[in-house]
């Protein structure tokens, strides 16, 4: 996550003001410039005489500051003090509604965190932010609560299931303008010097086995074998054509057999192209000015960027008769690579850029692969999605006010002894269900962040990304998968997770052979707003509703 980094000289600034004006202690809202406010627990109680605040006084209830990154960690706190939030200042950093992979800290969130007494954070690699955060604490009796390493060794590793599709953050070249969703009027018109130079086929080096490396590499995560890749891509690359020079606006183009034919081209517009996977591309089409010169008349470019920019390959589709005449752009694609790549350098892009153009070409669909930095593991954040470790996580959070304030230490753990049993309760409750149901697989059009909740319950799932994915489009092989997973199991729900636009989800259904499936949402707890807090939700009345919804759709 790019975090930029808070120096002590402001942040100091900022604390001292936050004392003045005694944030943190008696107020019922702490500003802050990300979202109007950060929920606060705490009532107004600016006009209760400064003798009868507990401030520090072992005989009262001590008042506590306390910051919680995540939801569920917000509310187990309230639970667990009970009657004493009341007293206490409870600030959830994220109530906004933004997603914790998003969440980028304040100056005003860094200040609160330095001075709080109990900070609770996920520790996953979204809070890579923390250490910075934690470096300038004022508060030397500050306890914090990384929810990762209580977890311990039942921390679960990011699971890749198969048909998942993966992500790629080691190109060596940057794809950051090539897009696969937009509006549109984000499109831009373009001219023909942005695919201006010597340019090869990929379809003889597909037929004579020189991409055969790149197909192998496909194979052993993606849903085909290597052969049947490489008659995926000869079939989405077949062409007359071997090699195409542009220079300036003329055009020249070699066939197989050695035939030159050569026009100049006049830019008419572009087209937007929706593509079945539920992806968008642009096509930027030219028109041969010569059309008695034997090259094709009608042509049109994709590169997956519709604004100005040198393209570093594309894809080519043409017609003598017009462009409403160009035959199955969807699984015909065409695709040239710069001339001065050897077919080894052509294997290696493709291998590391993996280009479905079937799903519309990738942007059709790229296909990611999942790689993090220096080859580190990454574990799966979503710990909150137990009940069981939610009941593990709440202990430690009990252990952690206990020492804060431990004349309030009994209150603590009777708070926490019942809320543990609502917890067992619901937790009993989602196994009976799982037990007698007839459907014992989720199928997911959307990121996966329940493995810790099927792992529970020994439910089985295919996703289309994995929990932590910045994904959000399927790539055609994702859907067509899970499309089919709905057909072998019989599913009658495919799910996501809320604030989901639903655009995979549909698709896959529209993929499956009865084409009639409900689309259900599971909440994920990820994206709870102050708003939504204030009408009264909760950790568990959310994970009541997700009963709720097994409970229409395992059946």
């Amino acid at each position: 996550m790019f975090y930029k980094k808070i120096s002590l000289l402001t942040l100091s600034f900022l604390i001292v003001a936050m004392s003045l004006t005694g944030c943190g202690t008696n107020t019922t809202a702490e500003t802050n410039p990300a979202s109007e406010n950060n929920v606060s627990s705490q009532e107004d109680n600016s006009a209760v005489p400064e003798e009868t605040k507990s401030e520090g006084n072992p005989s009262e209830d001590k008042s506590l500051n306390i910051v919680c990154t995540i939801f569920p960690e917000y509310d187990w706190v309230k639970e667990i003090l009970g009657s004493h939030a009341e007293n206490d200042t409870i600030t959830y950093l994220l109530d906004n509604g933004v997603d914790l992979h998003s969440y980028q800290p304040t100056t005003a969130d860094m200040a609160k965190i330095a001075q709080c007494d109990l900070f609770i954070y996920v520790g996953g690699e979204s809070d890579e932010w923390v250490e910075d955060a934690l470096a300038e604490a004022v508060n030397p009796d500050m306890q914090v609560i990384n929810l990762m390493e209580v977890m311990g060794d039942s921390a679960k590793l990011e699971e890749l299931k198969e048909g998942m599709q993966e992500e790629e953050h080691d190109h060596e070249h940057d794809h950051s303008k090539e897009v696969s969703t937009f509006e549109d009027d984000e499109v831009q018109d373009r001219s023909l010097s942005d695919w201006e130079g010597e340019w090869q086929s990929g379809y003889p080096l597909a037929l004579d086995g020189s991409l055969d490396e790149a197909f192998a590499h496909k194979a052993e995560s993606g849903s085909m074998t290597a052969q049947e890749y490489k008659d995926y891509y000869i079939k989405g690359y077949e062409t007359d054509y071997d090699d195409i020079k542009i220079e300036g606006n003329h055009i020249t183009f070699t066939k197989n057999d050695g035939t030159v034919t050569e026009s100049d081209y006049e830019y008419t517009g572009y087209f937007i192209q929706d593509w079945s996977t539920g992806t968008r591309a642009a096509m930027y089409r030219f028109e041969a000015v010569d059309k008695e010169s034997g090259a094709p008349v009608y042509i049109e470019f994709n590169d997956h960027m519709i604004a100005p920019e040198k393209a570093e390959h594309f894809h080519i589709r043409m017609s003598d008769e017009s462009y409403d005449a160009i035959e199955d752009p969807e699984n015909k694609w065409p695709t040239f690579f710069p001339a001065e790549l050897s077919p080894e350098e052509v294997s290696d892009a493709l291998a590391g850029h993996d280009h479905h153009d079937d799903d519309d070409e990738d942007e059709e669909g790229e296909e990611h692969e999942h790689h993090h930095e220096d080859g580190e593991e990454e574990y799966d954040e979503h710990v909150w999605l137990s009940l069981k470790n939610a009941k593990l996580l709440c202990t430690e959070i009990t252990d952690k006010l206990c020492i804060l304030d431990s004349g309030s230490a009994e209150d603590y753990k009777a708070n926490l002894k019942a809320y543990a049993e609502q917890l067992d309760k619901l937790d009993s409750d989602f196994q009976a269900l799982v037990d007698s149901a007839s459907v014992k697989t989720l199928v997911f059009g959307d990121r996966f962040p329940f493995r810790y909740f099927v792992d529970d319950y020994g439910l089985d799932y295919y996703a289309a990304f994995v929990g932590c994915s910045a994904e959000s489009e399927a790539s055609f092989e994702t859907i067509v998968f899970l499309a089919g997973k709905v057909n072998e199991l019989g599913v009658s729900t495919v799910f996501t997770i809320e604030n989901s636009d639903q655009k995979i989800a549909k698709t896959i259904v529209e993929n499956t052979n009865d084409k009639n499936q409900n689309i259900a949402v599971l909440n994920s707890l990820q994206s709870v707003t102050g708003q939504q807090i204030a009408e009264g939700i909760n950790y568990l009345s959310l994970m009541q509703e997700n009963y709720d919804i097994l409970k229409e759709n395992l059946n």
